[in-house]
């Protein structure tokens, strides 16, 4: 990856003077030029930089990485199964600020309000969803509780069900949103828009 200069991007340059758990947030112009030229499409679809990125441009090099690492996983995937990685864990860690982004997004890539409901209910038998959808669900419900130990029904069913190549491409996608979550719920992060849905869906 392009080394990325990262002189004069620290905390003096969070000029919105917002805090999240005592880290000063970096404003939009004051993000590493390697930072913003890979998040500038999202800014100009969504209208806003959301905080998780102004948090963790404190460390631009890995957070460029990051980015990287997530288009690289989105790639891999049909946008269904990469939808279902990212609701399925969103709604078991927690994570609102992944959760209702991901809602909208998926209404976006064409998924119905239904199928975001079925998947945010964390059942992956119900017949609404492909056999794809389902194993994908059922793999990251395996995984998560204790950390992929005893999974290894969920992962053979994964293996068959979509083809190694997919397989690995849920499991690595998986792991970029238990990171997130991991820094949201930490540090406060609030979801930057609402659910779609006017109560929340309980699994």
């Amino acid at each position: 990856m392009t080394e990325i200069d990262t002189t004069g991007t620290s905390s003096n340059n969070a000029s919105n003077g917002r805090h999240l758990a005592g880290v000063p947030l970096i404003d939009v112009e004051q993000l590493d030029p390697q930072v913003r030229r890979r998040l500038q499409a999202k800014i100009d679809r969504l209208g806003y930089l959301g905080d998780f990125f102004q948090l963790a441009a404190h460390q631009p090099e890995a957070l460029a990485a990051f980015i990287d690492y997530t288009d690289a996983t989105k790639k891999a995937l049909p946008d269904d199964l990469a939808e279902v990685v990212a609701l399925t864990v969103a709604t078991l860690t927690g994570n609102d600020y992944e959760r209702n982004q991901h809602e909208r997004l998926s209404i976006n890539l064409g998924l119905t309000m239904d199928w975001v409901e079925t998947i945010e209910r964390l059942n992956p038998e119900s017949t609404a969803l492909t056999l794809e959808q389902r194993a994908t669900q059922r793999w990251v419900l395996a995984v998560l509780p204790d950390y992929g130990h005893g999974s290894e029904s969920a992962v053979d069913e994964l293996v068959r069900t979509l083809g190694p190549r997919d397989a690995i491409a849920v499991a690595l996608m998986c792991g970029r949103y238990v990171a997130h979550a991991t820094i949201a719920n930490s540090f406060g992060i609030q979801p930057p828009v609402a659910s779609i849905f006017s109560e929340p869906i309980t699994p």
